[in-house]
């Protein structure tokens, strides 16, 4: 295999280093499927040879790319669920990358832009207004109650940071919003699908008869 030299943020080093690529994997969509390829990449850093694994969209080039490491996970930032589609938990680790950055105006942008993404992949009109679009999942019920009021306060946060205004987003603001939007992704995707299966394996018990003793 041909080592091909890749920028990385080394975890050990804490700089931006070359690495060499070791191994390489993409998904790509097969049949009906829809979504956007994705890569991986299995890299060493060539100042301490530690190990990494990237992920990034497999239709983008390598050259210049800083990619996203996926693990070792981030000590300051938390692993997304494999559920939550790629295009949306995207967004979200953007997201965690400002926040890091101390860009907190930008997080507060990106969260609101995961937001988006959440609403268009429940099927939600591009064209709707994002406050539009999160009533139109609790009517659907898909978000209720707490969720939909911390739903609408991250987009206030984030309209405050789309647009200039003399009051910056500040760092608890910030925090709170990738621990909430990150709450409303587990919610939707996570939780969700996870009592519909305990539903259906307790509907799927209540039908059978019950054991007998001989």
């Amino acid at each position: 295999m041909s080592e091909e030299p890749v920028v990385i943020q080394c975890h050990i080093c804490d700089r931006p280093t070359l690495a060499t690529l070791r191994g390489s994997w993409n998904i790509i969509p097969e049949g009906d499927e829809d979504f956007d390829p994705i890569g991986y990449l299995l890299v060493s850093c060539d100042r301490c040879r530690s190990a990494q694994l990237l992920e990034q969209e497999a239709d983008h080039g390598q050259d210049g790319d800083l990619l996203e490491r996926i693990w070792p996970e981030d000590a300051n930032g938390k692993s997304l669920s494999s559920s939550i589609p790629h295009a949306v938990s995207r967004e979200m680790r953007e997201a965690h990358a400002c926040f890091k950055a101390k860009l907190y105006t930008a997080t507060a942008v990106m969260v609101r832009r995961t937001l988006e993404g959440m609403c268009a992949d429940q099927g939600v009109d591009r064209k709707r207004p994002l406050f539009k679009g999160l009533e139109e999942l609790r009517d659907a019920g898909k978000i209720e109650g707490r969720l939909f009021d911390w739903a609408q306060a991250l987009r206030v946060i984030g309209n405050q940071g789309a647009h200039f205004s003399t009051e910056s987003v500040g760092r608890e603001d910030a925090e709170d919003s990738l621990a909430l939007a990150e709450a409303i992704l587990d919610y939707i995707y996570v939780f969700t699908a996870k009592y519909e299966e305990f539903q259906k394996r307790r509907a799927v018990k209540a039908t059978k008869p019950p054991n007998r003793a001989a």
